[in-house]
Order: structure tokens, then sequence, then C-alpha cells
């Protein structure tokens, strides 16, 4: 059974972010490899600043080359839209895997919004990366007043298929402070060149 780490995103777009949180935390965890699943709305984001589908999944390749990251339009495949039905039509079609959620760590802090949060966590173990500026914020966020009681020490971190879910791990990784808003703000029309290579 191969061990897997599936991240989520928007990639919008992609950076060197995501690829060298998903690198530490395959280290980290002792994966063998790492899915990004590019999704084609997240329900908690406008999709006013959205760059067409395309372009993201494109970003997303070109950033995971030469890398031990598949990137996957799953969710468009499988017409999910919430985690909880992505992972759960995952792990349908791959029983043969174990699979990881990887999340951010700005990302728990809005945890408690997922559809059936609690049962994405009972389906699935949890690994929080790093993300500078965030880490008050997921220690005290609202879903850590249930998810603490299934805190699992980083120091075990490789024994993740080992653990019963819910189970959470904060992993140590490098921080880095890459973001697809301040990209964008610097490179408001990033998704034109991708449009052009699909073009061209």
């Amino acid at each position: 059974m191969a061990k897997i780490g599936l991240l989520g995103g928007s990639f919008n777009p992609a950076h060197i972010g995501h690829r060298k949180a998903s690198l530490a935390a395959l280290q980290a965890l002792g994966l063998d490899a790492v899915w990004w699943l590019v999704s084609p709305q997240n329900p908690l984001k406008s999709d006013k600043d959205m760059a067409p589908y395309e372009a993201r999944l494109a970003s997303a390749r070109e950033m995971a080359a030469r890398a031990p990251i598949m990137v996957s339009d799953f969710e468009v495949q499988a017409g999910t839209q919430y985690t909880i039905d992505t992972i759960s039509a995952i792990q349908r079609h791959f029983s043969h895997h174990d699979f990881i959620w990887l999340m951010g760590e700005d990302s728990v802090a809005n945890f408690h919004q997922w559809k059936d949060w609690r049962g994405l966590a009972r389906s699935i173990p949890i690994a929080v990366m790093t993300r500078p500026g965030y880490k008050s914020d997921a220690r005290t966020a609202r879903a850590m007043g249930w998810l603490r009681w299934f805190v699992r020490p980083a120091s075990t971190a490789k024994e993740w298929t080992e653990w019963r879910s819910p189970a959470i791990t904060f992993l140590r990784l490098p921080p880095d402070n890459s973001s697809a808003t301040a990209l964008r703000a610097l490179h408001p029309d990033w998704h034109l060149a991708y449009r052009k290579k699909a073009a061209g």
C-alpha cells in the first residue's frame, strides 16, 4: 500500500510554498507521494479573483514537475465540491492506498465551517503544515476545542498509518512566506501566460 498525502486547494496560482511544504511533509510523514487536488471552486472562497481552472491546473503541474507530487483533477472528474465527499470518493477508488489529509495552519482557523468537519476528521488522519503567522490562530481555532483531544505528537508523525481517526498532528516544517494572494497582487494577469501556452 502506498502512503499518500492529499493537499487540496485552489492553487491560484500554485507557488514554491506549496512545493516546499509538500516535500517537507513527505519527509516528515514518510510518504510515497503527495497528490495536489486542484479544486474547481472552494465553497468558502469567492470566485471574484479566481483564475480559470485550466490555468490553475497548469500552474500546479509546472510547479510540481520533477517531484513526487501528482497533480489531480479528481474533483472535476468525480463531481465533488466538498472535501469530505472528495475524500470518501478517493478512498473508494483507491482502497489499496493509505491517505492522510494535509492542510496549512491558516485553514485550521475556519475548519469548523467545512461540511461535516467532524466526519471528515473521523474518516482520515490530518497533518497540519506550518504557515508563518498562523500558529496562534491554528492552536486556538474553534475546531481545536474538539480536535485537541486527538492531537498526536509530531515526533510520531511517521507512525500515522497506525493511528485511529480522529487523529491530527502539527508538523514542524521550515517556514515559507510564499503566498498566492501576494503573487496575484504582483501579477494579476498571471493566468494569461498559461492560456497562451495552451493555445500555442
